[in-house]
């Protein structure tokens, strides 16, 4: 149907138009959201799960990071919180003596992060749900630390259609990278969110993806033949290619690693290859 009002008219209905909704006054404060924004999305940072004040001071925050980058240290502060009503240390994982679980509990007091119980037990002061909120802060204040990339974590994607949040996003060289973080063995991996990290990496476009999960078992036992199939749901054409230990290729741009024998430097290898697979040849 052809409009047939005047110039006159159309500007006059435009002017009477109301507002538009209301759009963000000032630009994102991390490039990493921005370069979202830029992509047509509207970022928002949610509320990270943590068993400590997500304020904490400097000083502790990069003793707690100390802390983290241990693996046996993970793995303790994983299963305290997932004992809110108090434990012994040995108790919080079977995978360390109990004299190493003591010596962890005693850290973790010293950290702030539990207190003594009567009997020799040990709680947090702060409960979480999981650990998935602790990993993710922890990721991106190393790749912040050790990359010099600006990282966020806990993003909310709110792109239409597609569920879930980003754990970490982080920018650096003018490339966009994210990381889907898995705190729980890769037993517990199911085809659903592994199809659904593929999905919002579909939707966001980002230069490096890297699936990484917290752990030191293999992931070619059940990890890499999930991953592989979605990426066939999705007619990729490259099989996954081991580039050395746990680190492998689903794609020259996303990635997957484990966190042996350092979880950070392992996603600091899969970002060389993704960035090195952008880069052009310097002899071609």
């Amino acid at each position: 149907m052809n409009d047939q009002r005047t110039a006159r008219e159309l500007e006059v209905d435009a002017a009477a138009e109301p507002d538009p909704s209301r759009r963000p006054t000032s630009a994102p404060l991390s490039e990493a959201l921005g370069m979202m924004v830029r992509r047509g999305f509207s970022p928002s940072l949610g509320e990270l799960d943590l068993p400590f004040d997500p304020a904490i001071a400097e000083p502790a925050a990069a003793r707690l990071c100390e802390a983290l980058d241990r693996y046996a240290f993970r793995l303790f502060l994983r299963g305290a919180i997932q004992r809110p009503d108090g434990f012994v240390p040995e108790e919080a994982t079977r995978f360390l003596t109990p004299a190493h679980a003591t010596t962890l509990a005693s850290e973790a007091a010293a950290l702030g992060l539990v207190e003594r119980l009567p009997g020799g037990r040990y709680r947090l002061y702060k409960g979480a749900c999981s650990f998935g909120g602790t990993l993710e802060w922890y990721v991106a204040r190393q790749l912040r630390a050790r990359y010099a990339l600006d990282a966020v974590a806990g993003v909310k994607f709110h792109a239409p259609g597609i569920g879930g949040d980003l754990d970490v996003v982080a920018a650096g060289e003018g490339k966009l990278v994210v990381l889907e973080l898995k705190s729980s063995p890769p037993k517990h991996l199911g085809k659903e969110e592994v199809g659904a990290f593929f999905e919002r990496v579909g939707a966001l476009r980002p230069h490096v993806a890297i699936f990484a999960v917290d752990t030191a078992l293999r992931l070619a036992d059940r990890a890499i033949p999930l991953l592989a199939a979605a990426l066939e749901r999705r007619s990729a054409k490259h099989p996954p290619r081991r580039v050395q230990r746990e680190l492998w290729a689903l794609t020259p741009h996303v990635y997957a690693v484990n966190a042996k024998p350092d979880l950070v430097a392992n996603i600091g290898r899969a970002l060389a290859e993704g960035l090195r697979a952008l880069a052009p040849d310097p002899f071609g």
